[in-house]
Formats: C-alpha cells, structure tokens, sequence
C-alpha cells in the first residue's frame, strides 16, 4: 500500500513509470550485503526509487576514512553503526520504508541466517573475497535475482564502469580472483549474473606503506547507483511484462 505522503514523494517516479510499476517497487523485497562505498549508495537509490522493504547487511562502525566516500559517513558519525546510521538516512527520504539494519558479518558460517530464500534481490557489496565468493554460490542457488559489484578501488575515469555476465568480466583482479578460486575448488555458480565492474586500475601514488587501495567518491557511487538501476530496471521490465 502507497500512502498519501509516498505519492507525493515520488510523484517524478511514479510519473515516468505509472501507478503498477510503482506498487511493484513498493512490494519487492530486497538485502544488500556490504553499505560501504558501493553498497551505501546502491540503498538510496532503491529507496528514493520507491523500494520499501530493504534489509541492509554490515558488521562495521563508520570511520574516519570512509568519509570521503561512504553516503551516511560524516565527522559527526564517525563511531556509530553503519547500518543503523543509513537506515536512519533512509528513513528521511521515507519514513514509511521498512529498513531492517543487519550488524552482522556474512560468512559461510552465518550465511543459512539471512534467510536469503525470502528475498526478491540480492545485492552483493561485499570486499573480502572468500565471503564474496561464498555469497555468489548461496545467492545463485536461490530464485532470487542476484547482482554483484566487482572491485572499484584504484579507478578515476567514470566513462569505464560496466555492466556484464560475471564470466565475462574482465580486466578486474577480485573478478579474476573469484573465477580462480571457483576453479580450484571445482565449485561453481548455480546460474549466470550480472556484474558492475570496470577495467580501469591505477598504481596508487600515496603512502607506499599502506596496505588498502585508494577510491573515489564518484566511482563507488555509480557502482552502487548502477545495482540499484539494474534491480530497478529489472522490476520495471517484469511488472509491464505481468500487466499485458
């Protein structure tokens, strides 16, 4: 159910896509692993797009050096929550959104806890390889739609952010990294998914003794906007398709 408030907030939205296909926003349940520099952005731009039931997914507290690029991380959050500081963000832009904030690392351990089945999407923002991989393979054995961020750390040029078939991915080093390890352990995913990567990757020109990659704001933002676009577009498409 849309309320009088939600017509007027995405009124815009609901005039490109009509009254079904927003109903079908507002009905789509959706859990984004990882709200860091991709994953952040990817939720504001589902739910100012008129996605309701969000389930965001992250065992840290924002820092510091995630204000340069991380949507809900300001000096005055540094310390809180990460996902109980966007999930309060998210509710300014609409106080009727049900938010469900997960503090929880997802492993193969804990992976059987999300309830993954329940889920219309599935958004993979995760950076540790092993849990990135561990989610391909749950994620891919569910019927839900499934999309996943490559890497975008060390790219500056916004022109090089792509969308393809994982397997098609190339010039990535996490891509890369998850196909080899797929081939080592013989395990595989279950179907194919789309991807947003890009082929760029820059030397870092900073403190050669620190042991992360620089990113940018304007890349982890597309990356993100960009999986939200696709679960957007991916609604859109079903709901005209389900009302001829």
């Amino acid at each position: 159910m849309i309320s009088g408030i939600e017509n007027a907030i995405y009124n815009r939205t609901s005039l490109l896509v009509g009254q079904e296909v927003m109903k079908a926003f507002s009905e789509a349940k959706v859990i984004i692993f990882g709200v860091g520099g991709v994953g952040s952005w990817c939720a504001e731009g589902l739910v100012r797009s008129g996605v309701k039931h969000l389930t965001i997914v992250d065992s840290d507290r924002v820092c510091i050096t995630n204000v340069n690029r991380q949507l809900m991380a300001t000096p005055s959050t540094v310390g809180q929550v990460k996902v109980e500081t966007l999930k309060a963000r998210l509710l300014e832009i609409n106080p009727k959104a049900e938010i469900n904030a997960v503090q929880k690392i997802y492993s193969s351990e804990t992976s059987d806890e999300f309830g993954l089945e329940e889920y219309d999407y599935i958004i993979d923002a995760i950076d540790s390889l092993k849990d990135k991989a561990d989610l391909i393979l749950k994620a891919t054995a569910t019927k839900a739609v499934f999309f996943s961020s490559m890497g975008a750390a060390c790219k500056i040029d916004p022109t090089k952010v792509k969308v393809t078939e994982f397997w098609n991915v190339r010039g990535c080093p996490l891509g890369a990294a998850i196909r080899k390890k797929f081939r080592k352990n013989k395990t595989l995913p279950s179907r194919k998914f789309l991807c947003v990567y890009d082929e760029e990757v820059l030397e870092n020109r900073g403190v050669k003794e620190e042991r992360v990659n620089g990113t940018l704001v304007h890349i982890t933002a597309i990356f993100g906007m960009t999986l939200s676009g696709l679960v957007i577009s991916d609604i859109y498409r079903k709901a005209l398709a389900d009302s001829r």
